[in-house]
């Protein structure tokens, strides 16, 4: 039966499912407040029609309750508001749950982009050798992050994962006591969660989903590539963040870190145990027996009674024993899963995933100078009395040779003993899990080379004194910073002492580029060209010195912070940019959507690694030729001039400070650390984390990083009769559509009938009006330059799956904004305290989980 178009599957599978079982939903007897299921879609209803007939939300609430509850008190009506908040946050929910569990019929999982589908084309085209090779060297690393952009707890997301096995097999009953279950759980977090809490709900994912997908992916490879051979690459593993990511996050001490590491162990161990019982059972015959039975007890002593001799190397010898046996004697019975147990060690090792540590260069300097005085004051000889008087590039010379031990009990500075005790637990963490364990130190907002030496010194003077097993990746954010990365990489190739560390390390140099901040400081066009231009640069100084570089990307899951469609970004990469790994960050609602099932994970990540090999075995040079790199660099220049003008505007502060939910990020206890990185009291643009920066713009429905500047630039090229050249550009460069296709995203999941009544604001109708127009230009000129009738017209299945989303949305977005409106009119009054005050505040709050869950899509 020929597959039908991806969206009839979405439709049938997801679109029909929801109308259904949301039906069910709404029939459940479970508030306390009478027919709130009932009242919903008149609700709905009412917003619809409201928004198109021009109504403010303030209107829209009032005449709901004049039509259908006029006999509601006050109090009852904004009680009923509250009720179709959590009916709605159910919703995003069971539509989470329902497209889980059609993911493998809506995506071809042989499809386009899928190993399968790889192996076969390149068989075909006579390059199966070639693909072999590069997956010798080819690696491909998600690493996993705390960044709250979701705030499922733990308990929902097991109902999630639930609900999906139950749809799946279409089981009527459990279903019901699924969604009646899912109607009582809370939602709201009376707490921020801790850096640990963080940890161990991603660790979740870890052992019951990217084990499995891990491991049949690599056992994939190893028998339908590499015909059963062994393949020393291990080609694809996973970092994790929290509990090392120390930037800005106060909470996250040398202790979390451990004690992270260890429940990382713990855990893996756990996984290896449960398939050795499993292989217990079938590994009945003589001369194996003995040896299962001894690493069954030896692990179990691992994990319960925290003792055993059973080293890494160990284990691996006694699994290859098992294997030789079952070759020479018993007819190679069972050999396959002995196989697979052994690919998931080489995978996982006894860390299960690799640890980063993280921090701010600033937060790194402040601490190498506490402890060079701390170390001058007491007569140390380590460092020469006028080191601060040095010029940069003294210090630098100095730091490349420094040799000596700390000694910590000479720091007397809390933020300064943690940060160094953390080096230390580096160290620990090695010893105990393996090298591989904790090998990175990522330094963010790195701007010079002397952060990087800085770093290079602490790390060798406090518990790396014979041989430094850390690689150091500077993190370049800014536009200036990339503009100069390469300069700075430059500096510390040609210092002989950190080029021998390179070699020790193989050769190469990880350097990540942040497309969150990126975007927050320059605009979507030029961050992701700057990025781009700098990876090239990058390039070609690592080549020039024999260092492979490895490009690590911080992305967002909206295209605004780096996300949307990241296959086809990899993929449109030419030769000029390194690509042997793919190494990005997936973050919040992209991990439970992108990777958060058997299915997702196996499918996306498989994607990943074809996209991220495309480029050496594609036979197409994607190169940009200098015309379009002239257009690129004009459009880029012309956004980048357009948003900056955009961000100095003198309501930018204020009307996110009083427009939107900026300020109510810091109340949602979604994340362990501040929403905001300085201690300034008032709000300062440089200390605004990225993503409530995005997520805000996101609850308006303004998406302004995303396309803000893009539309203007266009306008250039259509007001100078050029626009031929704009068209070349999309037609003949992989890069640049993707990047107009991801903003096109952007545009979709606008709304600007939502805050429309901001237009006629004394205060802020100016304001709102730029960002209306800039988005019709941006919209008509994208949709003149693809050739579309509409936004989004190549992915009908990805825009249906947001327009329902959006749609579910709809009825709380109104409310939020009802509710912002309230508090703005209140404080006009001289009312910025009190009951009344912290109800609409609590509204405002509450339907920001909805929205920021329902965001889902945008990874």
């Amino acid at each position: 039966m020929p597959l039908q178009p991806k969206l009839t599957r979405f439709n049938q599978n997801v679109l029909s499912k929801y109308q259904i079982y949301n039906s069910i939903f709404m029939t459940l007897p479970f508030d306390t407040i009478t027919k709130t299921g009932a009242l919903l879609p008149l609700f709905h209803e009412t917003c619809q029609k409201g928004f198109e007939n021009g109504q403010n939300p303030t209107q829209i609430v009032e005449t709901f309750f004049e039509k259908y509850q006029a006999r509601r008190s006050d109090e009852s009506q904004k009680n009923l508001l509250f009720r179709f908040i959590q009916y709605i946050e159910r919703q995003v929910v069971l539509f989470d749950a329902i497209e889980d569990a059609a993911f493998s019929t809506v995506n071809n999982m042989d499809g386009i982009g899928t190993l399968r589908s790889l192996k076969e084309s390149t068989t075909a085209d006579g390059k199966l050798e070639k693909l072999r090779k590069s997956l010798e060297d080819f690696k491909v690393r998600i690493v996993l992050t705390a960044h709250p952009t979701q705030f499922y707890p733990g308990s929902v997301l097991g109902i999630i994962t639930d609900l999906s096995e139950a749809i799946k097999n279409n089981n009527l009953l459990r279903i019901n006591d699924l969604l009646a279950q899912l109607g009582k759980t809370p939602f709201f977090k009376h707490e921020k969660p801790t850096p640990y809490d963080e940890a161990v709900s991603l660790i979740w994912y870890l052992e019951h989903v990217f084990y499995q997908s891990f491991g049949k992916i690599y056992d994939y490879i190893q028998q339908n590539i590499f015909d059963d051979q062994e393949i020393e690459n291990n080609i694809i593993n996973v970092g994790f963040w929290p509990g090392g990511d120390r930037d800005g996050n106060p909470f996250v001490t040398p202790e979390i870190t451990l004690k992270v590491a260890n429940r990382l162990k713990e855990t893996i161990i756990k996984n290896y145990y449960r398939d050795v019982r499993r292989l217990k059972r079938k590994l009945t015959f003589k001369g194996v027996e003995e040896v299962i039975n001894y690493l069954e007890t030896e692990l179990y002593n691992m994990v319960l009674k925290q003792e055993s001799d059973l080293t890494l190397e160990g284990f691996i010898d006694n699994l290859k024993q098992i294997k030789s046996t079952l070759i020479n004697k018993h007819q190679s019975l069972y050999l396959e899963e002995i196989n697979s147990l052994l690919n998931k060690i080489k995978l996982f090792g006894f860390h299960f995933s690799n640890l980063d540590i993280r921090q701010d260069s600033r937060a790194h300097d402040k601490v190498f100078n506490t402890m060079v005085d701390a170390l001058i004051e007491n007569g140390s000889d380590i460092f020469p009395k006028n080191y601060h008087d040095l010029s940069e590039k003294e210090q630098v010379q100095l730091l490349s040779k420094i040799k000596g031990k700390v000694d910590l009990s000479l720091i007397k500075d809390e933020d300064a003993l943690k940060a160094l005790k953390t080096i230390e637990v580096i160290k620990t963490i090695q010893e105990n899990n393996g090298e591989r364990a904790a090998n990175r130190y990522i330094i963010s907002n790195n701007q010079t080379t002397l952060n990087v030496m800085q770093l290079f010194a602490m790390l060798k003077l406090v518990a790396f004194h014979d041989k430094l097993t850390v690689d150091i990746g500077p993190l370049f954010e800014t536009i200036t910073d990339l503009e100069n990365a390469h300069l700075v990489m430059e500096e510390l190739y040609t210092n002989p002492d950190y080029s021998a560390h390179l070699q020790s390390r193989g050769n190469k140099q990880t350097i990540m580029l942040g497309f969150s901040d990126g975007t927050k400081d320059g605009g979507y066009l030029m961050a992701n060209w700057a990025i781009y231009k700098a990876k090239e640069r990058l390039t070609e100084v690592s080549r020039n010195y024999d260092v492979t570089v490895i490009f690590f990307d911080g992305r967002g899951g909206p295209p605004a912070r780096g996300g949307g469609k990241t296959h086809n970004f990899y993929a449109s990469l030419g030769p000029t940019i390194e690509d042997k790994e793919v190494q990005l960050t997936i973050q919040g609602q992209t991990i439970s959507s992108n990777f958060g099932t058997l299915d997702s994970s196996q499918y996306n990540l498989e994607q990943l690694i074809s996209s991220g090999l495309h480029n050496s075995l594609s036979d197409a040079d994607l190169r940009m030729v200098p015309q379009n790199r002239k257009v690129m660099d004009n459009l880029a220049n012309l956004s980048y001039q357009a948003y900056s003008n955009f961000k100095k505007h003198e309501k930018f502060i204020p009307y996110l400070e009083h427009m939107s939910t900026l300020k109510y990020y810091a109340k949602t206890n979604i994340g362990s650390r501040p929403s905001k990185r300085g201690k300034s009291e008032g709000l300062v643009f440089e200390d605004l984390r990225a993503i409530p920066f995005v997520g805000s713009w996101s609850q308006l429905k303004q998406n302004v990083p995303g396309f803000f500047g893009v539309g203007t630039a266009l306008k250039y090229y259509e007001d100078n009769d050029q626009f031929d050249k704009v068209v070349t550009l999309y037609k003949s460069s992989s890069f640049f559509k993707t990047l107009i296709e991801n903003s096109m995203m952007s545009l979709s999941k606008s709304f600007f009938d939502l805050t429309k009544y901001m237009s006629d604001d004394k205060e802020y109708g100016e304001f709102w009006n730029i960002i209306y127009d800039e988005f019709k230009t941006t919209k008509r000129l994208i949709l003149k330059l693809t050739g579309y009738q509409e936004l989004m017209q190549e992915e009908p299945a990805g825009k249906a799956s947001i327009n329902v989303r959006e749609a579910i949305v709809l009825p709380l977005l109104t409310i939020q904004q009802y509710a912002l409106k309230k508090i703005q009119e209140l404080e006009k009054q001289g009312v910025t305290e009190g009951e009344e005050v912290e109800v609409y505040q609590k509204m405002v709050t509450r339907s920001l989980f909805g929205n920021i869950n329902a965001s889902r899509n945008s990874a």
